[in-house]
């Protein structure tokens, strides 16, 4: 007599069901996002050198994309040797655009022979938006704070009486020195009153100085920081008026975000 042998079946609806859990396990492809493509962009043999989307604000050549911030007309500090000098007879200058959020590489040189103490030695600054007349705006401080002592919400690398440099990477007076900065813009509602408060990340020499620091508006030297409403700005250049000699800078560009 032939022995039976049991083969067991799987019903149609256990079938059904395995062949959902197959349908619905997680796949690479679930994740994988293919548009919109990011634009190339070529980059320089060095950090330094612009990427191929800059737009170059000084190049050592001339003033062509700067202008005198109290009447607008040509600026007028000295170049030389593909170097950017101030001229603290003339004033502030700024960029002839305007900008809102964007990544900004420059290099500042305190003189070799400066002389003077605390904010009177080397001072100068960077408004990564400049918003009105005089000194309003957003500024990055500009100074010689290598064994220089000041306020430290005052040295070089601060947000101006706001944000404490995390480091102090100041390099010797008569070197070359390195900001990059990303700049994000405060936004606001239609009433004037502020929909998202202004961010700035930087990095002096390499080493980072300020991560995300949140700005309680703009930089005041007397007084507490509050917002006023604009859309865009150029970035100033300031020539202060301290009596120290004055600082240089060169290899100015920005690539807008």
């Amino acid at each position: 007599m032939r022995k039976s042998v049991f083969i067991p079946t799987l019903s149609l609806l256990t079938v059904s069901a395995l062949s959902m859990q197959a349908q619905d396990k997680p796949k690479p492809q679930d994740t994988e996002v293919w548009e919109p493509v990011p634009k190339v962009v070529s980059t320089g043999k060095t950090p330094m050198d612009p990427p191929s989307d800059a737009i170059i604000l000084f190049d050592g050549k001339n003033l062509d994309e700067w202008v005198s911030v109290k009447d607008k007309s040509p600026a007028k500090w000295k170049v030389a040797d593909g170097v950017l000098t101030v001229d603290k007879s003339t004033g502030n200058i700024e960029t002839k655009r305007s900008f809102k959020n964007y990544q900004l590489h420059i290099e500042w040189r305190i003189p070799p022979t400066i002389n003077g103490t605390g904010q009177g030695r080397g001072n100068s600054g960077i408004f990564l938006a400049s918003t009105g007349p005089g000194d309003a705006g957003y500024e990055m401080q500009v100074l010689d704070s290598y064994e220089n002592k000041t306020y430290v919400n005052g040295q070089a690398g601060s947000i101006y009486k706001q944000g404490i440099p995390l480091v102090n990477a100041t390099k010797k007076p008569g070197e070359w020195q390195v900001y990059d900065v990303v700049w994000t813009a405060p936004t606001f509602n239609a009433d004037g009153s502020v929909k998202t408060p202004a961010h700035i990340t930087a990095f002096h020499n390499g080493a980072l100085i300020q991560n995300n620091f949140e700005l309680k508006g703009e930089t005041l030297y007397i007084g507490k920081p509050s917002y006023k409403k604009y859309e865009s700005a150029p970035i100033k250049l300031q020539s202060h008026g301290d009596p120290s000699e004055p600082i240089s800078f060169r290899n100015i560009w920005v690539r807008e975000l």
